[in-house]
């Protein structure tokens, strides 16, 4: 006869509503919300967050762009055309002077018809800063003359050198960073909007409003996008005043990207509205728009972010590419691609290769926006 087995249950009464004692890593853990989970998985992205902070910067730049630039956007220095690049130097003969520029001496090439600059070292121009330089009208119509950089009395200031009619390129390259990166923003803004209201609606109520819906993405989408780009950018008129003509450009920015994306909130609303929780908050009397917005849409949130931070640069080179073609937006509007206009003339580039630096600020933004959509994209991900 074999003994008894051990009884393992204990007899001590059970209390369902007793929790066993979290450590405060553990309860930190556990009560975080989503967004706050989102943000520890992005800071472990290194990439992105670098690439964050230069977006930040480059975004806040432009709420202050006429501080920053030292000279204002038509200012002209006609002693000083296609001067090149001055380089800022702290130190003089051994000596530790500050923030300086070595002044320029001009003459014209008779030979080559060349504008030729030498730098004259003699000539000390310390920097200064919070001074009084060129008026400008700042928001809400405040106007000063106080820039953050000037160059001293009787000198120049040109760090990356000026183009055919004397205008700083470093004061234009500002003032167009202004103009791109909202570009950019107010074209996806409007993107999303037509392609999460057509998408979610095909998605969620089928039918007819699906097949319509389809029918129309399905034309748009058939058209060859550069050449549509050209001949609606074309039929823009050239009366229009400058706004208009910037509104436009993004307006047919945004007609032209929301396909992709309602077609994408489609085919996940079509699996998603299946769901338990969905056929729950239906039963429990939620409108669709809430069902929609609140319980369908954030279960795809890392799509929908990494479509944003695609589109964003993706418009962002259009408006320049545009611009370049002289089918964008055009003069007095600056922009990268306007900039980029003065690159057309290969002559130009090569006697005056600074003219292409308004290229750089479009490559550093477009990498910023693919860095820092990847690590969004991960970090909003649920099932990492």
């Amino acid at each position: 006869m074999t003994d008894k087995l051990a009884h393992f249950v204990t007899p001590e009464p059970f209390d369902p509503l007793e929790v066993e004692a979290l450590t405060p890593e553990q309860e930190r853990f556990y009560l975080a919300s989503q967004w706050r989970m989102m943000w520890w998985r992005l800071k472990r992205h290194k990439l992105a967050v670098y690439s964050g902070v230069i977006l930040f910067i480059l975004y806040f730049s432009i709420l202050i762009t006429e501080f920053l630039a030292p000279y204002a956007l038509t200012s002209r220095h006609t002693d000083h055309i296609f001067a090149p690049p001055q380089s800022i130097n702290f130190f003089h003969q051994g000596e530790f002077v500050g923030p300086f520029v070595y002044g320029l001496e001009y003459r014209l090439n008779m030979t080559t018809l060349k504008r030729e600059y030498t730098v004259n070292k003699t000539q000390v121009q310390p920097l200064r800063f919070f001074c009084r330089g060129d008026k400008y009208g700042f928001w809400m119509g405040f106007g000063s003359d106080r820039h953050f950089a000037c160059a001293a009395n009787g000198g120049t200031l040109f760090w990356l050198g000026t183009d055919r009619l004397g205008r700083d390129v470093w004061s234009r390259i500002l003032y167009g960073t202004r103009i791109s990166l909202t570009v950019g923003l107010v074209g996806i803004t409007l993107s999303f909007i037509l392609g999460l209201s057509i998408g979610g609606a095909a998605g969620y109520f089928g039918g007819w409003v699906d097949n319509l819906s389809q029918r129309a993405i399905e034309v748009l989408r058939s058209l060859p996008e550069l050449p549509l780009w050209l001949g609606l950018s074309a039929a823009l008129p050239v009366t229009w005043s400058p706004v208009a003509i910037y509104f436009g450009i993004t307006l047919i920015l945004a007609l032209l990207d929301w396909p992709g994306l309602a077609r994408a909130v489609r085919s996940k609303l079509l699996a998603l509205r299946e769901e338990d929780f969905c056929t729950a908050a239906a039963l429990m009397g939620a409108p669709p728009r809430r069902i929609i917005a609140r319980h369908l849409l954030p279960n795809f949130m890392s799509h929908l972010i990494a479509s944003a931070t695609l589109s964003i640069p993706s418009m962002i080179l259009a408006e320049t590419a545009l611009s370049f073609l002289g089918l964008g937006l055009r003069p007095p509007i600056t922009s990268w691609g306007v900039l980029l206009v003065e690159a057309q003339n290969l002559e130009a580039v090569a006697l005056y290769p600074w003219l292409l630096l308004p290229a750089v600020p479009v490559i550093i933004t477009v990498l910023a926006f693919n860095f820092f959509g990847d690590g969004l994209r991960d970090a909003a991900d649920p099932y990492k």
